[in-house]
């Protein structure tokens, strides 16, 4: 599988209703949970991506450029943008929603890096990944 379609392949996307529980005393989402979202996201697509054990090693400057508020439609993008011998890089963005309407804006965005690990915690390389996916 040539690269450009493994990573097409592992993009990954999860949507999320912005609860009341969420948020925090702006009435806005609270920066902790966005932040949780994007690194369960950049996880998912990490591993989808190697098919190694994967762990968060850094993330980039997160940028909050708007405000989420309750009762709108997050979604959650993963993207591999880059790969070096030890590390992934997964490009990772909060798309927000309006739900009565067809309003969308990008809301936060950042790098997360991640490393692939064996057995015993180790780092690895990545040149561990499997050539052929098992399934399609």
């Amino acid at each position: 599988m040539h690269l450009e379609e493994r990573i097409e392949k592992s993009e990954t996307k999860q949507f999320k209703v912005v609860f009341p529980n969420t948020l925090n005393d702006h009435e806005t989402l609270f920066g902790g949970v966005a932040m949780k979202w994007m690194d369960e996201v950049a996880y998912i697509t990490a591993v989808r991506f190697s098919r190694l054990k994967m762990v968060t090693i850094s993330t980039d400057k997160i940028k909050f450029k708007h405000a989420i508020k309750p009762g709108t439609i997050a979604e959650i993008t993963g993207k591999v943008v880059n790969m070096d011998k030890f590390k992934l890089d997964i490009q990772v963005e909060i798309w927000v929603e309006n739900m009565h309407s067809y309003d969308r804006l990008k809301a936060v965005e950042s790098v997360f890096t991640f490393a692939a690990i064996n057995e015993n915690g180790k780092l690895i390389s990545l040149k561990d990944m499997r050539l052929e996916p098992e399934f399609n």
